[in-house]
């Protein structure tokens, strides 16, 4: 179930917790994407993944906000001229191959269509495109709590997204947890946040921040050359020949049947009944 941008802009723009959660996938993600790199490419979001994507709005050549029908489309960004699109979850209003740098946030773990998701992601990505992609984590206490949006859909563990993107030709590239901190407001929670994001930074084979971050490339398979399946190919279309000659020799066999009688009988003559032929 996909959950109501209104509730999504109120957790991300209006609460602590939210701006908090947000700062620090949005670090991370410039991080591994500074606004410098992505200067005349375009970048997507898909989701509720604006939040991540205001850095993007002075370098890249175009910023673009997918929001999925089921969830609903707010303006953004406040202020300036709006990028968001109400779009159908499997069907953007994109040209193949349009988008170098892909980002899915609160998309993934709430589609009911996964694959057909992931299959339109790779559609929109160019040759060698990127794609983030933020999902709760299985082994997080995020997941676990229904006060943010993380505690619905589907929490993921590292293989099971890995293998998920590899399965819809992704290749992980590079992948992080997030969010260490507990979904909490309590104060003392909030003061360690940044004690707690520096030693789950220093501790990355636990992989239990509350959210996966995993950046995946989009892989094009080679053409084949030209005569290395030759002979294979050749012995195909040669036994699709001969059974295609065989049919059309029982066709012909059966029609003169039907009109004769009998193979090699000579035609009735005008006004002559024929029996039947036995066994048609």
């Amino acid at each position: 179930m996909h959950l109501d941008v209104l509730d999504l802009r109120n957790f991300y723009y209006r609460s602590a917790l939210g701006r908090a959660a947000q700062k620090v996938i949005r670090d991370r993600l410039v991080e591994w994407w500074p606004a410098a790199h992505v200067q005349g490419q375009t970048v997507a979001g898909y989701g509720f993944a604006v939040p991540l994507l205001r850095p993007y709005l002075a370098d890249a050549r175009r910023v673009i906000g997918l929001m999925p029908g089921p969830q609903g489309v707010m303006p953004w960004p406040a202020g300036q001229p709006n990028v968001s699109v109400l779009c159908e979850e499997t069907l953007w209003p994109l040209r193949t191959g349009q988008v170098d740098r892909l980002v899915l946030m609160h998309g993934l773990e709430t589609s009911e269509h996964a694959t057909a998701l992931l299959e339109e992601c790779w559609r929109a990505l160019g040759p060698g495109g990127r794609a983030v992609f933020v999902v709760p984590n299985r082994a997080g206490l995020w997941s676990r709590s229904d006060a943010t949006p993380f505690g619905y859909g589907r929490p993921y563990s590292l293989g099971q997204l890995e293998a998920q993107l590899k399965a819809h030709r992704f290749e992980t590239e590079r992948a992080v947890s997030a969010l260490y901190r507990p979904p909490s407001l309590r104060r003392g929670w909030r003061r360690s946040a940044a004690l707690l994001e520096r030693a789950g930074r220093h501790m990355p084979v636990l992989n239990t921040g509350g959210v996966l971050m995993v950046e995946a490339t989009k892989q094009v398979a080679a053409p084949q050359p030209s005569g290395a399946d030759g002979g294979g190919e050749a012995a195909l279309a040669g036994a699709r020949r001969d059974r295609l000659a065989g049919a059309r020799a029982v066709a012909a066999r059966l029609s003169r049947r039907r009109v004769f009688g009998r193979a090699g009988a000579q035609p009735a003559a005008r006004g002559q009944n024929v029996a039947p032929p036995m066994g048609l």
